[in-house]
């Protein structure tokens, strides 16, 4: 086992470590170099971000980007309890303490809270991990200790292109594959594209699903976002059988899928149940500059690809190059540079009473995890830890015991709490 002494050496004594190790990053305010500043966000220090942005777009309202800095006080440690798993991408937190995991190729993990990594389960329908494809998102039942269902997200192939589609099973007893696979849902039109999927998958409190999908990022396809007879760029709302769902906003309306839930969407990768307000939010990758958190509606338009503050990777505009338009919903944040938010949760443990209710997002570009201060549906405060891991946080969770856990690209586990 090795040990790093703070997370100014990481990087040096990371390069020292073997398969079998835990790493232990200790973090504190002391790592940003900045001046301590209260969690609540009424003190700030500068924003996070410092690099240039790539548009010239103003923001709508004041802190909807660039808000300022605020540092955790509390000490904490990242410990790496993993690095055995392979292309992780979604989390879902067992009764038990212990993580399922998707593997971006087509097999899920079980994980202890320990980092134990158990052996590859099969038995899931055929991925198409090309691009951005493959195993994407789960949820476990509500009723999971008893009747052992999972539901997922993956690319599928179909002959006239690729699609996300939704799934379920039975988690064997035996724990080493999933019985009974059965597709209930399938985001029409297919498109030749290996590019946004989308792919977070939760149960509401109702016990239906809601399920984001992407628009599958050609200019083509774009316009699907805005069209309610589409299932591309979109939250969905399903019951576990794949039927929309009771009391959807678009129920019996003509030339309008029953199951949409909200529109207007990118490439949504995280969504999160506010742990008090009950309200769901959302993250999506913008286009260059532009990445988004939303506060979703039923019903509501939140604007892709009408309005963007984002350009065309190109350095063009994208559209009309309007960033508000009446009728369109405004992020409730955004980045320019983007961050390229992925997973993300909200913290509801004991470990850190510091974090109570912050949104946490797991970001591959500039590679850190997000947190975001959040009052009264206002981003009052951001910070940016493990910087120095240089790894893409992929997803991010709050296990059992209180404690984050987050997975990167390269098949590490992090363990975050109190140190």
């Amino acid at each position: 086992m090795y040990k790093l002494i703070c997370l100014v050496f990481c990087a040096a004594v990371t390069a020292m470590a073997c398969n079998d190790s835990q790493t232990t990053v200790k973090g504190s305010n002391a790592e940003s170099g900045a001046e301590s500043v209260k969690a609540d966000g009424d003190t700030l220090g500068s924003p996070v971000e410092t690099g240039s942005p790539n548009a010239s777009y103003k923001p709508a309202f004041a802190g909807q980007t660039r808000i300022g800095r605020v540092t955790t006080q509390t000490p904490y440690e990242a410990v790496v309890i993993t690095s055995d798993l392979k292309q992780p991408w979604g989390i879902a937190v067992m009764p038990d303490g212990r993580f399922l995991i998707t593997q971006k190729g087509g097999t899920m993990r079980i994980v202890t809270a320990e980092g134990k990594a158990g052996s590859p389960i099969t038995g899931l329908p055929e991925v198409n991990s090309r691009g951005q494809g493959g195993l994407l998102g789960l949820t476990l039942d509500p009723s999971f200790a008893s009747n052992r269902m999972v539901y997922w997200v993956f690319s599928e192939n179909t002959q006239n292109g690729t699609l996300t589609s939704v799934a379920k099973g039975r988690l064997a007893n035996d724990e080493q594959r999933i019985e009974n696979a059965t597709v209930i849902y399938r985001a029409t039109p297919a498109y030749n594209s290996n590019l946004h999927y989308g792919g977070r998958i939760l149960f509401d409190k109702t016990g239906n699903l809601v399920v984001s999908t992407g628009e599958r990022s050609d200019r083509e396809t774009r316009p699907q976002a805005q069209s309610l007879n589409s299932g591309l760029g979109k939250i969905i709302r399903i019951n576990t059988n794949g039927q929309p769902a009771s009391g959807n906003p678009f129920a019996g309306q003509s030339n309008a899928r029953p199951e949409i839930y909200s529109y207007g969407h990118r490439n949504v990768q995280g969504l999160a149940w506010h742990p008090e307000t009950g309200d769901l939010w959302e993250n999506e990758f913008g286009p260059r500059g532009g990445d988004e958190v939303n506060l979703i509606q039923p019903g509501k338009n939140y604007g892709w690809p009408t309005i963007t503050y984002g350009i065309e990777y190109s350095g063009g505009k994208v559209g009309e190059a309007i960033t508000k338009q009446e009728g369109l919903e405004q992020p409730v944040y955004y980045w320019d540079p983007v961050v390229s938010p992925s997973g993300m949760t909200f913290y509801n443990g004991g470990n850190m009473p510091e974090w109570k209710n912050n949104l946490f997002i797991a970001a591959l570009q500039k590679p850190h995890l997000i947190r975001l201060v959040i009052k009264n549906n206002k981003v009052t405060g951001e910070e940016r830890l493990l910087e120095k891991e240089d790894q893409r946080f992929r997803d991010v969770a709050v296990g059992k015991n209180g404690m984050l856990y987050a997975v990167t690209d390269a098949g590490r586990m992090y363990r975050i709490g109190k140190k």
